[in-house]
């Protein structure tokens, strides 16, 4: 009796603290569709799989429920091989099983998500930077006292995002991103020749405070403003999606 009445309490326990865990909310990921540049070269655009599975580690393991949405839906490319975090959210975490299956933006309700993240990679400059559609659950998203967050070229994704009032959601307020003093230095996008838009340009350009390097204590720091969090390089990413927790958190 003794032992059946303690099973009773250990499953009453998982199931009490599985449903604190699911209670925690959704955080919507922002992926591209897009597979190359379009130069001869077949220089690669895509996702960069080291700035987007570690930060959708942190997420689920600090008990949010991630979706994925992009453009046209379905499986995305990456870059970049599975090492470390990344290996270990796809082993462990469904990772492969949620990006694959990404949502198209129709099926997307912004009042399910408490914040929304998009990593690098040149393809959210492509297609995610003026899907009309993504920039409006984004902006609805914040605009219902959520979190943006983004890394290295994610920031690009989102910069042209405009709020109810017409200005641009980075308007006045501290962003950071993949620099141009990098940019340039690059043959992987041909010193960006390759781009629709320039990351730190397209920011500045619509109102943004963008933070240099010399603006920063360390190129790796991440930038917090207004509930908007941001970074220049991959090695931040994580760090980017534990403050946006802490920013969700603080929001309470």
């Amino acid at each position: 009796m003794k032992k059946t009445f303690l099973t009773i309490l250990m499953v009453l326990f998982f199931i009490s603290c599985k449903n604190d865990k699911d209670e925690k909310g959704r955080i919507l990921i922002v992926v591209s569709n897009t597979e190359d540049m379009g130069d001869p070269e077949k220089h690669f655009a895509g996702n960069n799989l080291w700035e987007v599975a570690p930060p959708y580690h942190i997420f689920v393991s600090h008990g949010y429920k991630v979706d994925f949405i992009s453009p046209t839906g379905g499986k995305v490319p990456f870059s970049m091989d599975p090492v470390g975090i990344s290996s270990y959210a796809i082993k462990y975490e469904n990772f492969n099983g949620n990006v694959e299956n990404s949502l198209t933006p129709d099926v997307v309700d912004y009042k399910n998500y408490k914040a929304v993240f998009i990593g690098g990679g040149y393809g959210p400059l492509f297609d995610v930077a003026n899907n009309k559609k993504i920039l409006s659950i984004i902006a609805k998203i914040y605009e219902n006292g959520g979190i943006v967050g983004g890394c290295g070229h994610g920031p690009g994704g989102f910069a042209n995002v405009k709020l109810a009032n017409g200005d641009y959601m980075v308007k006045g307020k501290k962003v950071t991103g993949f620099p141009n003093s990098t940019e340039v230095t690059k043959s992987w996008a041909k010193e960006g020749t390759l781009l629709p838009i320039i990351l730190e340009d397209q920011l500045r350009e619509n109102g943004a405070l963008y933070q240099t390097k010399s603006d920063l204590n360390d190129k790796h720091d991440v930038v917090i403003d207004k509930r908007i969090v941001t970074t220049m390089f991959l090695p931040s990413s994580t760090i980017v999606a534990k403050e946006m927790i802490n920013e969700i958190e603080k929001n309470k």
